[in-house]
């Protein structure tokens, strides 16, 4: 039987690529990835480790209005962090709101500027 080995990439629908990479590229530190094709839209591609995050800059088929206000009620990509303080730290000194787990482990929910959400989880 033919076996997933992992994640590639995930993508995720922004309105405006510029303002998505401030967040992504410039608060959370992640790496542009110089390799995205010309596609026929505004977009680009972020290096996590071996794994990508895709914008994609395209209509939203999506409401990002009344979205549960705690993204773990929500569609949401979860990344792993070495330091949960230091990444809360900087969403609130940048005015980005967040949430911690409800389940207890170390790890926060926060949303893009495009109200897609992120699982932060701590891992030593």
């Amino acid at each position: 039987m033919q076996r997933i080995d992992a994640i590639h990439h995930v993508s995720l629908i922004v309105a405006d690529t510029e303002r998505a990479l401030g967040f992504y590229r410039d608060l959370l530190g992640l790496e542009v990835d110089p390799g995205r094709p010309e596609l026929g839209y505004p977009g680009a591609w972020l290096r996590i480790g071996d794994q990508q995050i895709h914008l994609l800059e395209l209509p939203n088929p999506d409401p990002v209005e009344a979205r549960p206000a705690h993204g773990g009620r929500d569609r949401h990509l979860a990344m792993t962090v070495a330091d949960l303080d230091a990444i809360a730290a900087l969403l609130k000194t940048a005015g980005v709101g967040y949430s911690m787990s409800r389940s207890g482990r170390r790890a926060l929910f926060t949303r893009d500027p495009d109200a897609n959400a992120l699982e932060l989880i701590e891992q030593a």
